[in-house]
C-alpha cells in the first residue's frame, strides 16, 4: 500500500500545482476530484488538459483514482445531484453520462479506479424499488468501464442509499461484476459503528481497490484531522498489510482546502509514524 491525497481537499490549489505539491511532500498517489477547473466535462480544452496531466503523472510516478463527488458540478443550487436515485429519468442519465466520463478519464491516465456512491434519496420509496432504480443506472456504467478496461470502485457513504457495508453486500446481491469492487472509507465504518474495522477489512479484502482515510468520531460523519477524533490508526494499516493491500491509501480532508499544503504535511507526518506504530 502507498499514502495518496484527494483533490478535494486542496480545491483553492490550481490541479497541476496541488499535484506537484503533493509528490513534494511525499504522497506516491492522487486521489483527483473531476471539478470545476481542467477536467471540467464541460471544459472546451479538457482533453488537451487531460494529456497534459497525463504526462505530469508519468513524470512525478505518481499513482491515481478518479473520484466523482465533487459537491457542485453537475448542479449549481443542489449538493452532490444528480443521482443514480434522482427521480427524473432525464436526471439520472446526466449522472450516468458523468460517470462514463470519468471512466474515460481513468483510462486514459491508466488509474487505479473510478470511486462512486449512490446517492440520497428524495422520494418515499420502499428498498426494493430505489435497488432496482439504482441497478438500473449502475448497470450500464459498469458495462461501459468494462469496455475501457477501467475498475469502479463503489464507496458506502452516511445518509445516502448505500451507507453501510450491509447495504453494500445487499447490492452485490442484485448486481455484480468483475468490475465492480469497494471503495473503503475507515473513517466511514468508525461513524456509523461498524467496528472493530481491521475486520472489515479482512472480510472484504477480495473486493477492495481503493481507501479513504481520515479521522472521525463516532456517530457524527465529519472528516477531521488525524488526532482530532476518536480513531486508533496502527490497527488498520496493519490490516491492511496483512490483507496484501497494494493500493492506495487516500486522505480525505475535503473542508481544509482553507489549509490545504499545512493539512498535506500534518497527514503525511501523522501517517507516517501511525504505519511505524508509533502513534
Amino acid at each position: 500500500m502507498f499514502l495518496g491525497y484527494n483533490t478535494n481537499g486542496l480545491s483553492h490549489h490550481d490541479l497541476f500545482d496541488a499535484i506537484r505539491l503533493l509528490a513534494d511532500i511525499g504522497y506516491r498517489s492522487v486521489a483527483i476530484t473531476i471539478d470545476h477547473g481542467p477536467l471540467d466535462p464541460r471544459r472546451p480544452g479538457r482533453l488537451d488538459e487531460l494529456e497534459r496531466l497525463h504526462e505530469l503523472l508519468d513524470e512525478l510516478e505518481l499513482r491515481s483514482v478518479i473520484e466523482t463527488g465533487a459537491r457542485f458540478l453537475l448542479d449549481p443550487r443542489h449538493k452532490h445531484e444528480p443521482t443514480l436515485l434522482s427521480p427524473r429519468a432525464e436526471d439520472r442519465a446526466r449522472r450516468v453520462a458523468f460517470y462514463e466520463y470519468a471512466v474515460d478519464v481513468a483510462a486514459t491516465l491508466s488509474s487505479d479506479c473510478v470511486s462512486i456512491w449512490s446517492g440520497t434519496m428524495h422520494e418515499k420509496l420502499d428498498m426494493n424499488t430505489a435497488m432496482e432504480r439504482l441497478v438500473d443506472g449502475l448497470q450500464p456504467v459498469l458495462d461501459y468501464a468494462a469496455e475501457r478496461g477501467v475498475l469502479v470502485g463503489f464507496e458506502p457513504e452516511p445518509g445516502m442509499l448505500i451507507d453501510t457495508m450491509d447495504r453494500f453486500e445487499q447490492l452485490l446481491a442484485r448486481i455484480d461484476s468483475p468490475q465492480l469492487r469497494l471503495t473503503l472509507d475507515v473513517g466511514h465504518l468508525h461513524c456509523q459503528g461498524e467496528v472493530p474495522i481491521s475486520q472489515y477489512i479482512h472480510i472484504w479484502s477480495s473486493r477492495l481497490v481503493n481507501v479513504h482515510i481520515e479521522d472521525m468520531r463516532a456517530g457524527v460523519h465529519e472528516h477531521l484531522m488525524f488526532g482530532e477524533g476518536e480513531m486508533q490508526f496502527p490497527p488498520i494499516l496493519e490490516a491492511l498489510r496483512k490483507i496484501g493491500y497494494k493500493g492506495g491509501v487516500h486522505v480525505e480532508l475535503s473542508r481544509h482546502s482553507h489549509e490545504g499544503s499545512e493539512a498535506a504535511e500534518k497527514a503525511m507526518a501523522f501517517l507516517t509514524r501511525a504505519m511505524k506504530g508509533e502513534v
